[in-house]
């Protein structure tokens, strides 16, 4: 069925995903440890219906895309569905409306029919013969995926013409309704029979959750290496056939062990989650199973879904505490980004926490491990150096009394509960600064901010992803004074980087902003401190220039706005008084529509001028993301560090990113698997077709020498009233270049906004 068509998008999509990733053979985990599967061997990466994360399931896309990124022994899954003429389709559902456009084709051929005894409605598969659906594309199933590429027209497949076209490595059959196909007089029996005679086409495994489909194809099966699977669904669904649930049958796992070699059961039946989806004690199933003999595959892992709290949106983190605990592994896991477990076994499990480090990427926190405590909190800090960080950072703010104090914002509002309490009444506003209104630390005395409440910060709260609410008001605030006392006693630190913004407003104001730093780090003890080094950080030329007459620090100006290049003599500026730049990632790999469209020459330029560059933010959220990066932290910051040639990362994740730069593949030189290859830019974005495509947007500007340049820091003024009769702030002459920092911050939030928002 429409093979010819099948074909030409096959070439089409080959070419250009081979141009995306580089594809090496791998040879699959090198370390020496034992896995603790049934076989002793690593476990197996199934793709679920192919790479279906990002094209349509069941796709040549979506199998083709699985086959470049995985492991070289990965297997392709095939959800079979029969059409009325009795042929064997790889489609996700036997409804056939939710991933394709049968809906528009055949407006008029919905039924409704009983599945498992419950009235179901839509477009069914045995409705239509195979040439009737050689008029029906595929499309994306799941909504909060992008639906860029259905306009490739990927025709649905046979389960032979998949296996003749993409030539899986292994290839499994799942067969989820055989009781519904026989009640309408098809026999999924005759066709898997006959499929698995087929010398042309291999199975090497064939599930289903139906126990007597199994037991009455188990015989044929006997002399075969085609292993049985049965597939457990929901504890409380239950199974057909023996009209027991689910959760009863796995109490009698020697039952199963009559008709199958193995079985597939939901990740929660081996680790549990509570109600607000923290981790529970694992179960003793994969255990049991093994001492029976039979192999074990999770199932429902997707990097797009949020898991629980206690992976920090790692989905890394969660494949190894399936096949790398210390107590048992899977056999297999079965994923809609196959990339993710590929990576995870050859490249991540069994490293233990001494791993040396295999490539030169400084970690720098964002607010200490802001993404697991409220930022800048002693325990945020303290999570970081736990979690391998190179150098913890310090965003200076002044109090009213000024104690120069570590927070992530100047606006209280932000990271306290401020608005709250007592000092709620305290709201002003300050052009200067940022547009609309806040509470700002210079309002309140330091011994009354102490009395607030941290919140943790939640950047993706508009796509309900929460950071870890268990612990959203953790921690106390931290002095300078006392953070660099926290870091000083951490001998893993490398340094400290103490970031210092609003300075000349501040000074107008009577805020000694960078005499309060110097005197901290002096009595620190880091005047002349040569085991960590001190980093200062601003994006003010002025602040960094008075630092630079009287310290040997080390400067980094921060760039506050996306840039798409910059002049060569804004370069030899920023070189005459920093050693290091701190950019977006969009001035890296400029977005449109959350896709990579390029690659700037930001990063070399700098690079070429000796010139460190430092990347920010990299979130483990998956809407943080572009599509590229397969909703995987660990694929963004591979891309950007081998891709883009970056120094280091600002990270409120620093265990992610410790974790990547110590793993195995990387020291493979030439041989670096598809895995972990960075993405090509703009190679998914070349893959929509033209009325798919988002509108074209500007190119980001260049950074110039006026947009650097500043005169120097004011002198300390008198301290002035705070607020007006009205409330609002008393305003001062604007100082250069602060309206500019605010409106380039806001403008950075609504982008990445509007640019997700297309897609979900």
């Amino acid at each position: 069925m429409g093979s010819l068509r099948g074909i030409s998008v096959a070439i089409f999509v080959v070419q250009a995903l081979l141009a995306s990733v580089t594809l090496v053979s791998a040879q699959g985990s090198t370390n020496g440890s034992r896995w603790q599967t049934l076989s002793g061997k690593a476990p197996s990466v199934i793709a679920h219906g192919g790479f279906s994360g990002i094209f349509a399931d069941s796709s040549f896309g979506a199998y083709s895309l699985a086959l470049l990124t995985s492991l070289p022994d990965v297997i392709l899954w095939c959800d079979v569905q029969l059409t009325r003429d009795g042929a064997g389709i790889c489609f996700p559902d036997l409804k056939l409306d939710n991933n394709s456009d049968v809906a528009v084709v055949y407006k008029d051929r919905q039924k409704t029919y009983l599945v498992n005894g419950v009235s179901t409605k839509g477009w069914f598969s045995i409705d239509f013969t195979l040439r009737e659906l050689g008029n029906v594309i595929l499309n994306q199933g799941v909504y909060s995926r992008t639906n860029k590429f259905d306009g490739n027209s990927y025709p649905i497949m046979t389960v032979q013409e998949t296996y003749a076209q993409l030539n899986p490595p292994r290839f499994w059959l799942n067969i989820q309704h055989d009781a519904f196909y026989t009640q309408h007089n098809l026999s999924m029996r005759s066709f898997v029979l006959s499929v698995t005679r087929n010398r042309n086409v291999t199975i090497d495994y064939i599930s289903s959750p139906e126990v007597a489909f199994l037991q009455n194809i188990a015989p044929s099966f006997q002399r075969s290496a085609t292993n049985l699977v049965f597939r457990f669904l929901g504890q409380n669904d239950v199974e057909p056939s023996t009209n027991q649930t689910y959760g009863s049958l796995l109490k009698n796992i020697t039952f199963i062990k009559t008709f199958a070699s193995g079985i597939i059961v939901p990740k929660s039946y081996i680790w549990p989650v509570d109600k607000d989806l923290y981790l529970l004690p694992s179960t003793s199933l994969v255990l049991d199973a093994h001492k029976e003999g039979l192999e074990v595959f999770a199932s429902d892992f997707y990097n797009d879904v949020p898991f629980s709290f206690n992976y920090s949106y790692d989905p890394v983190a969660e494949y190894l505490q399936f096949i790398d605990n210390g107590e048992f592994s899977v056999d297999g896991m079965i994923s809609d980004f196959p990339i993710t477990p590929s990576a995870a076994i050859d490249c991540f499990a069994h490293l233990g926490r001494n791993a040396s480090k295999q490539v030169d990427l400084l970690v720098i926190s964002s607010n200490g491990a802001s993404g697991d405590y409220p930022g800048c909190t002693d325990m945020a800090y303290s999570k970081a150096i736990q979690d391998g960080v190179d150098v913890i950072d310090c965003p200076v703010q002044m109090t009213m009394d000024g104690t120069p104090i570590c927070l992530s914002s100047i606006n209280l509002i932000d990271s306290t509960t401020v608005a709250q309490s007592q000092f709620s009444n305290l709201t002003t506003t300050i052009p200067q600064i940022m547009p609309g209104s806040g509470i700002f630390s210079f309002n309140l005395s330091w011994s009354e901010i102490k009395t607030l409440t941290p919140i943790i910060s939640s950047p993706q709260s508009q796509y309900k992803l929460f950071r870890n609410p268990r612990f959203k008001n953790a921690g106390t605030f931290l002095t300078l004074s006392e953070f660099l006392t926290i870091a000083s006693n951490a001998s893993s630190l490398q340094g400290v980087l103490i970031s210092i913004e609003n300075a000349p407003f501040l000074l107008e104001q009577g805020f000694a902003v960078t005499n309060a730093v110097l005197d901290a780090l002096s009595k620190a003890g880091y005047g002349n401190k040569t085991d960590q080094k001190v980093m200062i950080q601003s994006s003010s030329s002025s602040v960094l220039m008075k630092f630079k007459s009287q310290t040997n620090y080390d400067l980094v100006y921060k760039v506050d706005e996306d840039i798409g290049g910059a002049q060569s003599s804004t370069i030899d500026d920023i070189k005459s008084f920093a050693s290091a730049v701190v950019i977006s990632k969009d001035s890296v790999f400029p977005e449109n529509s959350a896709f990579i469209t390029s690659a700037t020459n930001v990063v070399p330029r700098l690079k070429a001028a000796n010139l460190s560059v430092y990347v920010q933010t990299f979130s483990n959220e998956f809407t943080s993301q572009a599509w590229d990066f397969f909703s995987d932290p660990t694929v963004e910051i591979n891309s950007f560090y081998l891709g883009g040639g970056i120094n280091g990362v600002i990270t409120d994740f620093p265990k992610t990113s410790n974790r990547y730069r110590r793993n195995r593949c990387l020291n493979r030189r030439n041989q670096i698997p598809g895995y972990m290859s960075p993405v090509q830019p703009g190679s998914l974005y070349g893959l929509i077709t033209a009325p798919y495509l988002p509108p074209a947007e500007a190119p980001n500007p260049f950074l110039t020498e006026a947009d650097v340049n500043e005169p120097p820091l004011p002198p300390v003024a008198a301290k002035a009233p705070s607020t007006s009769p009205n409330g609002t702030a008393l305003a001062p002459t604007s100082p250069n270049g602060q309206p500019k920092v605010a409106a380039a911050a806001i403008m950075q939030l609504l982008t990445v906004f509007l640019a997700i928002s297309l897609l979900f």
